[in-house]
């Protein structure tokens, strides 16, 4: 999506979900008409998904030392402004009242950040700046995150392999490709420090009008779609860097960015199941580490009007009950437009979270939401059990990932070598012919 991040007055092109992940799309989507193949949800697990049946082990170790406003933190992952840990900005200070990176970590005992273009300045540069937020995360290593789907969508395209974006690879009708460009993707992001990608687009683009996917998507037929979101989530699963299936329940169908609006999506849930699901069904599937929640209104899954990042019914329902999702649920961006129109941003962090959510993704005012969940807990409307989940999903993920009893350190000289490779130049070369 692209989201307003900047300092005051400057426009960053964010894009975390669909649209942000609202107008009104056709009752009949053009050019998805072709029926879906078989559910994959028994398919087996590339990548251990849920969390430990019992609180044993270095994730049941790691969350029995951790407070309640560290079980909190675990929840956020806001976008921090300067290029290294230490870096003084006013930003920081007037957002968060810490000046530098490394102070806001420790203040909100974060789980994650998410990194954008005014973060990057060179190689070496990113290397420092991802170990030395490593080293502010005294309790927890961290969840480093950023919108690399390649393509429109490159928030480290000026250190990276120019790969082409998910339309021209689902033009090729090759998952294989789509495998590779994610490998080669997952490996120069980890040698750089990053550890989750909010990739792959697992929407549909079923409407020619959509404002916000468009040719972020793999194409607009569901089963070839689904080939190609499972074979990427299976190449950043052999790279070692999280993946995440976007925007839940299907951000294809829209003719309003949910960045500035809220889009309200028409379909049954004969079409749904249809046309938007069978991408997130083959995204688990593969192993999925993560699944973003749309800000877009879907009717006929919840009659209550709320954005699916504010949905029980879909969050939880649909996306955990019923597709049997165990791995960790994101918002899309909370400043955006489409999930602000109804509630604070409080407010918008707590049901966010009782709908189903596990990773706050960059709340629009973080002070606000991480009182707003304290508060919430003290009272019991959030209950320590459900915290608890939430905090052993992402804590699992950075297990399974193999950086929870460790943090991961990068190298400078290691980066330089993998990123932009030949080998890597040469994939990309294949698919523009």
């Amino acid at each position: 999506m692209l989201r307003r991040i900047g300092t005051a007055g400057l426009l960053t092109l964010a894009l975390t979900a669909c649209a942000g992940s609202g107008g009104s799309a056709g009752a009949t989507p053009t050019g998805g008409g072709k029926a879906a193949p078989p559910a994959q949800t028994a398919a087996p697990q590339t990548t251990p998904q849920g969390p430990p049946q019992t609180q044993t082990g270095t994730v049941g170790r790691a969350l029995s030392k951790m407070s309640v406003q560290e079980k909190v933190g675990q929840l956020l992952m806001p976008v921090l402004y300067g290029t290294a840990a230490d870096t003084v900005s006013g930003e920081n200070q007037a957002r968060y009242g810490a000046g530098t990176p490394a102070k806001v970590i420790a203040k909100y005992h974060l789980g994650g950040v998410i990194l954008f273009p005014h973060n990057i300045k060179g190689v070496g540069q990113v290397v420092g700046l991802t170990n030395g937020l490593q080293k502010s995360s005294r309790e927890v290593p961290l969840l480093i995150g950023t919108d690399q789907e390649n393509g429109l969508v490159a928030r480290m395209s000026a250190l990276m392999t120019d790969f082409p974006g998910a339309a021209e690879i689902g033009a090729t009708k090759d998952p294989d490709l789509a495998r590779a460009v994610a490998k080669a993707t997952g490996d120069e992001l980890r040698a750089l420090g990053v550890n989750l990608d909010f990739a792959p687009v697992a929407d549909v683009n079923v409407n020619p009008d959509n404002p916000v996917i468009g040719r972020r998507a793999y194409g607009d037929d569901p089963a070839r779609v689904a080939k190609m979101v499972a074979a990427a989530v299976k190449g950043f699963g052999a790279s070692k860097v999280a993946a995440t299936a976007k925007h839940f329940p299907g951000h294809g169908d829209t003719d309003v960015d949910s960045h500035t609006g809220l889009p309200v999506i028409k379909h049954t849930k004969a079409q749904w199941e249809r046309i938007d699901a069978p991408p997130f069904k083959a995204a688990i599937g593969a192993g999925v580490d993560a699944v973003m929640s749309a800000h877009i209104v879907f009717p006929k899954l919840d009659p209550s009007r709320d954005p699916a990042t504010l949905s029980k019914p879909i969050l939880t329902g649909l996306l955990r009950q019923k597709l049997g999702f165990k791995g960790v649920i994101s918002t899309d961006a909370l400043n955006m437009e489409g999930v602000r129109k109804k509630y604070d941003d409080g407010e918008i962090a707590v049901r966010a979270f009782l709908a189903g959510a596990d990773l706050l993704l960059m709340p629009n005012d973080l002070p606000k939401a991480y009182q707003a969940l304290l508060a919430a807990v003290k009272s019991g409307r959030i209950s320590q059990q459900r915290l608890d989940q939430s905090v052993t999903r992402l804590l699992t993920l950075k297990q399974n990932r193999g950086f929870l009893a460790k943090a991961p350190v990068a190298d400078a000289d290691e980066a330089a070598r993998v990123l932009r490779s030949a080998e890597h130049r040469k994939l990309a070369a294949v698919i523009k012919g």
